[in-house]
């Protein structure tokens, strides 16, 4: 949609972007200015959370009609920090990348490896694994029938660069060359970003810096 940005403010109303099939509303929740992100298949009616981040009220008012999945992009305490609350409402089962379920609090139902396609009702959503900010983070490739792939990237993928690994070289790595041969060398320039904290952005805007990352090194 046009008028749609994916500038969200604490406090400040969600953005919602009205896609053929599929509506995604992002709110910024917590201290750290986390994002999460309901999608509501339109033809089933069923909603799926990424990342219960924070603000358990505000994200249960966003999904007010109920949770059919709760999705954790990767096992940092602030992106679940509102998880055991949102289960609890709702009774959504749990998702995460696997090698990252043992580091979040709340049991994981599904544990999520690289290639899996999670499908609730009419929405299905492919995990794509990337080791290096945690061990088990986990984007979420959703491809819109009517239009460009949309990608979920937790903290693995940001304006300006991948996700932090904490100065470990070999983590660096091991996210960079994930994020390339899993995201870019895959998916087209329109790819649609949603991360896990502040602006979205595309493929397109970010490919002309890999080499920068690269040479850099985070």
């Amino acid at each position: 949609m046009p008028d749609y940005t994916g500038d969200v403010t604490q406090g400040g109303p969600p953005a919602v972007r009205d896609l053929p099939e599929l509506t995604i509303t992002k709110v910024t929740v917590g201290p750290m200015d986390n994002n999460a992100y309901l999608l509501r298949d339109k033809a089933s009616g069923t909603r799926v959370l990424i990342d219960a981040a924070n603000e358990p009220a505000t994200l249960l008012a966003l999904a007010a009609e109920g949770l059919q999945a709760v999705i954790t992009t990767h096992r940092h305490g602030d992106h679940w920090q509102a998880l055991s609350e949102v289960v609890a409402a709702t009774g959504a089962p749990t998702y995460a990348g696997r090698a990252d379920a043992e580091g979040i609090p709340v049991p994981t139902t599904v544990p999520v490896d690289d290639g899996d396609v999670l499908r609730f009702a009419g929405l299905e959503l492919t995990a794509i694994h990337l080791v290096g900010h945690t061990p088990g983070s986990i984007a979420l490739l959703y491809r819109d029938p009517a239009g460009t792939p949309h990608l979920f990237t937790g903290d693995c993928l940001f304006p300006g660069g991948v996700g932090g690994t904490f100065g470990d070289s070999a983590a660096f790595d091991s996210l960079y060359e994930g994020v390339k041969t899993k995201i870019f060398d895959r998916l087209p320039d329109e790819t649609w970003v949603y991360p896990g904290h502040g602006k979205d952005t595309t493929l397109g805007a970010e490919r002309p810096q890999l080499a920068e990352w690269r040479t850099r090194g985070w």
